[in-house]
């Protein structure tokens, strides 16, 4: 046990030691140009998506990245495909520009020959980014999960779990019999599949971004809003398609209700049908980007005033702040999945 704690320990200790290191040589490599260090600046370029998956940057200010696809098509110059080397290095390339300030920071807009940057008509981006690889990382590391449970399952039979098995079946016992069935009662067997990848799919993003370097991991999927909107979609695309006619009685026609408030109810009933997925969204969004804000923050705060006496400080902090978000990076993943399953119950729950 005491050893187990050591190498945990030890573990959380390189991770924060990493980020500060990146930090350090980050933030030499900008004392050149700016006389203050700009710490909102700097953590939201960390947690915001990009193009590119940068590593660190040298004393000189040359910036060390791994740069990734960019795909994008305009019905005047179809299909362009390059590496964002290009737009990183160069002002425009091949008519396209990375925009660096301004409400589309991080867009990449067409320009025109006078230079001027055409930001109503924005080309169809369908770049690899950071979350991109992030999502897809994650998924690879699902799949080979389960097909490797699969062949264990094949070989073994219904035994006593070991290897992966031993990890794996837990799980996805306390997601059946936790989240499956209290909630959805003798359906459940029908939406497994969708809980189980939803809960594999978030905490397997959550705990690689926990993890500064090196590629794939470090990439805050689930502190994207854009990811966390398409999730909650599927699940209320889900709970459309599942409510049965005393789900949608109740919302266009509520029991007990007098007719005459039926006017004010149904308009009431048809926004609570989009809050739900809406909370789902936020909630999860918001919890996974204000722990990376926080250990970020903390940091930074050894750049803020300039002095190494706060690394000890910081450092323990943030290990803290680890512990506290491999935590939170399970238990999102277990409320996403309850909700899911409690909303969908609520759209089959059959008539007493």
């Amino acid at each position: 046990m005491k050893t187990r704690i050591l190498f945990g320990f030890l573990f959380f200790l390189l991770i924060t030691g990493t980020t500060i290191s990146l930090f350090g040589q980050e933030v030499k490599g900008t004392d050149e140009k700016t006389e203050k260090f700009d710490a909102n600046a700097f953590i939201l370029d960390h947690v915001a998506d990009s193009h590119e998956w940068h590593l660190y940057t040298k004393q000189n200010g040359e910036s060390v990245a791994i740069y990734l696809p960019v795909i994008l098509y305009t019905r005047e110059k179809g299909l362009n495909i390059f590496s964002s080397r290009h737009l990183a290095k160069e002002n425009v390339y091949k008519g396209f520009k990375l925009e660096e300030e301004g409400d589309l920071k991080g867009t990449i807009v067409t320009v025109n020959e006078a230079g001027i940057a055409d930001e109503k008509n924005l080309p169809l981006d369908l770049s690899l980014t950071k979350a991109v690889i992030g999502m897809i990382s994650a998924a690879i590391i699902g799949l080979l999960l389960f097909l490797s449970l699969a062949r264990s399952y094949k070989k073994t039979g219904i035994s006593h779990p070991k290897g992966i098995q031993s990890f794996l079946e837990p799980v996805i016992l306390f997601v059946r019999d936790d989240i499956a069935i209290p909630n959805l009662g003798h359906k459940y067997e029908k939406y497994m599949p969708y809980l189980l990848t939803v809960f594999f799919f978030i905490l397997i993003n959550n705990l690689m971004g926990l993890i500064p370097t090196p590629p794939p991991f470090g990439a805050i999927v689930t502190g994207n809003i854009s990811i966390t909107l398409i999730l909650a979609t599927c699940t209320f695309i889900i709970i459309q398609f599942s409510g049965n006619k005393m789900y949608w009685r109740h919302v266009f026609a509520t029991p007990g209700v007098p007719f005459w408030l039926l006017p004010i109810m149904i308009p009431v009933e048809i926004i609570s049908l989009f809050t739900k997925p809406f909370a789902l969204m936020i909630r999860l969004f918001a919890n996974m980007v204000a722990g990376h804000f926080v250990s970020l923050s903390l940091i930074a705060l050894i750049f803020i005033f300039g002095s190494l006496i706060l690394a000890p400080v910081s450092v323990l902090f943030v290990i803290f702040m680890d512990c506290l978000e491999v935590l939170v990076a399970f238990l999102q993943a277990y409320i996403f999945t309850l909700l899911s399953a409690l909303f969908i119950g609520i759209a089959i729950q059959e008539e007493h």
